[in-house]
C-alpha cells in the first residue's frame, strides 16, 4: 500500500513538472525575442546630398580701407564616403552675398562667391565633426562716381563644422569657413585688391 501511495505521488509530481515545462515553452514561443540596442556608430552618412545655408560674412578688402560685411546664403551639393566612423567627402557651394563697405569715395562689394572643397570627419553615430578645405572663387565690384569695375578672384577656403543627423535623410550643420580671394588689379583704383573673409553659417542637407 505504501508503495502504491508513493508511486501515485511520483506520477502526480511528474505530471506537474510536465505541465509546467509545457507552459514555460508556450510563454517563450509567445514572447518576442529580445532586441539588442543598435551598436554605436550605425548611423549612415554615406551617399549624395543637397542643401541650403544662411550665414553672416565679415571681411577685409586688402590694400583698401574697406571691411565688407553682410549676410550670405546659397546652395551646396556633395557626396560622402564612410569607413567605420571616418567620413570622407567632397562638397561644392555657391553663395550670394550682401557684403559691402565704402572707403573714401569708393564702394567695395562681394556679390557672390563659391567653393569646391574636400571634407574629412569623425562620426559619433548621428553627430559628425569635420574639417574642410579647398578651392574658392568669387566676384568683387568697385564703384566710384557712377563708374563700376568688376573682377573675378581665385583663392582658397578652409574651415571646421559639425553636422547632426535629424532623421535618415535629413541633417543640420553649423560651419565656420575662412575664404581668401587672391588679389587682382583694378584700373579704377590703380591697386591690386583681394578679399579675406570669415563666414559663419547654418545649413540643412537632404541625403539621397
Amino acid at each position: 500500500m505504501v508503495r502504491i501511495a508513493v508511486g501515485g505521488v511520483f506520477i502526480i509530481a511528474c505530471a506537474g513538472v510536465a505541465v509546467g515545462a509545457a507552459a514555460a515553452a508556450d510563454m517563450r514561443a509567445n514572447t518576442a525575442p529580445y532586441a539588442a540596442p543598435a551598436p554605436f556608430g550605425t548611423y549612415s552618412w554615406m551617399g549624395p546630398y543637397v542643401g541650403v545655408n544662411l550665414g553672416y560674412q565679415r571681411g577685409r578688402a586688402t590694400s583698401t580701407g574697406a571691411d565688407p560685411n553682410g549676410f550670405a546664403g546659397g546652395l551646396q551639393i556633395g557626396y560622402n564616403w564612410q569607413t567605420g566612423q571616418w567620413v570622407y567627402g567632397v562638397e561644392a557651394d555657391v553663395q550670394g552675398s550682401s557684403a559691402g563697405d565704402t572707403f573714401a569715395a569708393f564702394k567695395f562689394s562681394n556679390p557672390w562667391f563659391g567653393t569646391a572643397r574636400g571634407r574629412v570627419g569623425y562620426a559619433f553615430s548621428n553627430v559628425l565633426v569635420y574639417a574642410t578645405g579647398g578651392l574658392a572663387f568669387g566676384g568683387s565690384d568697385i564703384k566710384f562716381a557712377g563708374v563700376s569695375e568688376s573682377n573675378v578672384h581665385i583663392g582658397w577656403a578652409a574651415g571646421l563644422g559639425v553636422e547632426v543627423g535629424l532623421a535618415r535623410s535629413w541633417s543640420a550643420k553649423a560651419e565656420y569657413l575662412f575664404v581668401d580671394l587672391a588679389k587682382t588689379g583694378f584700373t579704377i583704383t590703380g591697386t591690386r585688391t583681394g578679399l579675406e573673409s570669415s563666414l559663419l553659417r547654418l545649413g540643412v542637407n537632404y541625403r539621397f
